[in-house]
C-alpha cells in the first residue's frame, strides 16, 4: 500500500511540474521585463499573450499597455529627440533666462523666470509673445499662456541625459504633481502644441505632434522606462 502510495505521489508531483510557468518572481528576477506565453491565439485577430508582471497587450488605442523595458526606452528614444529639440528646449532652461533660436543662444532681451514664469516685474512674456504668433520671419511667437516653468519648479530640459530626464518627468515633485493620466493629457496642451507652430523662420521638431503623442503615450502605457546611463 505504502509503495503504491509513493507511485501516486510521484505521478502527481510529474503532472504538477507539467503544469509549472515561469513565476512573476521569476520573471523580474532576470532583470528585464519578460514576456512568457504559449502559442498566439489569432481567433480574435490579435495576439494573446499570457504573462505575468511583464506582460503586454494592446489597448483601446492600438498602443502597447503592460510593462515591457525594451519598447518602453525604444518610444522614449523618440519622446527625447523632441524634448531636446529647441522647439521644447528653450522654454526649459537650466538657467532662468529663456533661450533662443535653433542654436538654443540665451535671449536677446534677457527676460528673467519670475516666481510664476511669466517674466519679472514690467518684462513679462506677454509684452512680446502675444495670444498667435506674430506675423513675419523670427517674429515672437504666440501663445495665450506664453511662460516659462514657475520657478518652484523649473522642470529643467537643457543639459539632462535621457535617463536623468526620464526620472524627472515621472516624479511628482518635479514634473508639475502630475500622475501619469495627467501626463499622457499633456502631451495636447496648448503650450506643447505651440512648438509645432512657432511661426516662420524656426526648424520644426524632429517629428510630427501625432508621432510624438504616439511615442509619449506608448513610453508611460510600457512603464516609463528610463534609458541607462551612458
Amino acid at each position: 500500500m505504502k509503495f503504491k502510495l509513493l507511485i501516486y505521489a510521484g505521478i502527481i508531483a510529474l503532472a504538477g511540474m507539467s503544469f509549472y510557468n515561469v513565476s512573476d518572481h521569476d520573471i523580474m528576477a532576470t532583470g528585464k521585463d519578460s514576456v512568457v506565453s504559449g502559442k498566439d491565439s489569432e481567433a480574435n485577430g490579435k495576439d494573446n499573450i499570457a504573462s505575468g508582471k511583464g506582460s503586454v497587450a494592446i489597448g483601446k488605442d492600438n498602443l502597447p499597455s503592460g510593462k515591457d523595458s525594451i519598447a518602453s526606452i525604444k518610444a522614449f528614444s523618440k519622446v527625447y529627440s523632441v524634448l531636446m529639440s529647441p522647439r521644447c528646449m528653450n522654454c526649459h532652461p537650466a538657467g532662468d533666462i529663456p533661450l533662443q533660436g535653433d542654436d538654443n543662444h540665451l535671449h536677446t532681451m534677457y527676460p528673467k523666470r519670475g516666481a510664476d514664469g511669466k517674466g519679472l516685474f514690467a518684462m513679462k512674456c506677454a509684452n512680446c509673445h502675444q495670444p498667435e504668433n506674430t506675423p513675419g520671419v523670427h517674429t515672437p511667437p504666440g501663445n495665450p499662456n506664453w511662460h516659462l516653468p514657475p520657478a518652484d519648479m523649473k522642470m529643467v530640459f537643457q543639459g539632462r541625459s535621457a535617463h536623468d530626464l526620464a526620472k524627472q518627468l515621472v516624479d511628482p515633485a518635479q514634473n508639475g504633481h502630475k500622475n501619469m493620466q495627467q501626463l499622457i493629457a499633456h502631451a495636447d496642451d496648448g503650450l506643447v502644441l505651440s512648438g509645432w507652430n512657432m511661426g516662420e523662420g524656426r526648424t520644426l521638431p524632429p517629428m510630427s505632434h501625432a508621432a510624438f503623442k504616439k511615442a509619449w503615450i506608448e513610453w508611460i502605457k510600457t512603464g516609463a522606462y528610463a534609458p541607462p546611463v551612458n
